[in-house]
C-alpha cells in the first residue's frame, strides 16, 4: 500500500503568493533548521523563496499543472524503492568559492532517491542535465549574495554545531515559484520502512 500526505503544514505561502510555475522533489531536513534557517535566510535564496532546508532529489521536475493522481502515485512508488534511513551532517564543504554547504553521510541513498525518480521521469534529468555528477547536498549559503569572509565566518558557526544527526523517511513534491514565501508542499511521500522480522 502506498502511503502519502496532501497539505503537509510546514511550508506556509503568503496569502498573496502567486500561482507556483515550478515543481521540486526534496528530502526537506527539519533537523537542521536550528543550525542553518538563520543564514539561509539571508545567504540562500531558495530559503527567502519558502523552501526549507534540504537536500534536493531532482529539480527541475514538471510543471505544477501536470500534477495528477497518476503522477503521484508514479512519484510515490519510485520514492518507496529506497528505504528510510539515519543521516549524519558532519562537515560543510563548497562548490568552489561558490556554494557553501552540508555534507550528508551517507550520501548514497540521495542518489538512490535521485536515480528511481529520474528514472520514473525520465524526460526530468536533475538540474536539466547541467551536471555529469549531481553531488547529494545541503545548501547554506551562496557566495553571489554576500562576499567570502561572510560566508567563511558562516561556515565557523555552522561547524561549531556539528555532526547533526537526522532520519529521512519522507520527501516531499513542493511547488512555487522565484517570489519570497511562495513556496508549498503539495504531497508528502514516505520510503520504505521494512518491517522488523523477529524469531
Amino acid at each position: 500500500m502506498l502511503r502519502y500526505r496532501s497539505e503537509v503544514r510546514y511550508l506556509n505561502p503568503a496569502p498573496d503568493a502567486p500561482a507556483p510555475t515550478a515543481t521540486a522533489v526534496i528530502a526537506a531536513v527539519p533537523a537542521a533548521e536550528f543550525l542553518v534557517s538563520e543564514h539561509r535566510q539571508q545567504l540562500d535564496v531558495s530559503a527567502a523563496w519558502g523552501v526549507p532546508a534540504h537536500v534536493t532529489v531532482l529539480y527541475p521536475f514538471v510543471a505544477p499543472e501536470a500534477i495528477s493522481d497518476d503522477l503521484i502515485t508514479t512519484l510515490a512508488t519510485a520514492v518507496r524503492t529506497v528505504s528510510a534511513f539515519d543521516c549524519c551532517f558532519v562537515r560543510t564543504r563548497w562548490f568552489d568559492q561558490d556554494v557553501l554547504w552540508l555534507d550528508p553521510e551517507p550520501a548514497q541513498p540521495f542518489r538512490q532517491l535521485t536515480r528511481a525518480v529520474w528514472r520514473a521521469f525520465p524526460q526530468y534529468p536533475p538540474y536539466g542535465g547541467a551536471y555529469d555528477d549531481v553531488v547529494p547536498h545541503l545548501t547554506i549559503a551562496e557566495q553571489r549574495l554576500a562576499d567570502l569572509p561572510t560566508l567563511l565566518a558562516v561556515e565557523r558557526a555552522v561547524q561549531s554545531g556539528l555532526p547533526l544527526v537526522t532520519h529521512i523517511e519522507t520527501v516531499v513534491l513542493i511547488a512555487g515559484t522565484d517570489v519570497r514565501s511562495s513556496w508549498r508542499v503539495v504531497h508528502e511521500l514516505y520510503l520504505d520502512t521494512p518491517s522488523e522480522v523477529t524469531a
